[in-house]
């Protein structure tokens, strides 16, 4: 059985040397992450995430610090005024929790439609370059296990989207 695989293995090789001579790989990652409308978007998303996390970090401490304040004033407030204040501090950290899961979700939501807005704006420029180079095939890196590096094509690829998309934009 192995040896009817490779040999229909060898007769594929040497019938479509021709094909095999036009497919490519190409690192999608790569081209997302390192070009230049890419690196900018992640910029963008991480001074985002960094900003909203400082500002969740200030209310949590200020809620911290108000929870300190009404357990010290325990004994001196009344049972009603007590559990009014402690109702008013669970619901600022309610709303806290919620603003902070729809601000993360809503950052997360920006980064996917940007990866989408990229993706489209790669596709038509791999295509035309799969069109002047007379590629028939282009393979993401991932898949490929073992191939020649003169094979790669990414650095081609980033420095054509740099060109044509000098920057990203995302809300």
């Amino acid at each position: 059985m192995k040896k009817l695989i490779f040999i229909i293995l060898l007769f594929f090789l040497n019938t479509s040397n021709s094909f095999a001579d036009n497919v490519y790989f190409m690192d999608f990652g790569k081209v997302l992450n390192a070009s230049k409308p890419g690196a900018e978007a992640q910029k963008k998303l991480k001074n985002k995430i960094e900003a909203e996390t400082k500002r969740f970090n200030k209310l949590e401490t200020d809620i911290k610090k108000s929870e300190a304040d009404i357990i010290s004033q325990k004994k001196a407030l009344g049972a009603d005024e007590y559990k009014k204040k402690v109702k008013n501090l669970r619901k600022r950290v309610a709303d806290l929790q919620k603003d902070k899961t729809d601000t993360f979700k809503n950052i997360a939501k920006t980064r996917s439609d940007a990866k989408k807005a990229l993706l489209k704006a790669v596709n038509p420029i791999v295509k035309k370059y799969m069109e002047d180079n007379n590629i028939r095939l282009i393979v993401d890196k991932k898949s490929v296990i073992l191939g020649d590096k003169t094979l790669e094509i990414t650095d081609q690829i980033i420095v054509i989207l740099n060109k044509e998309l000098p920057s990203l934009k995302i809300n």
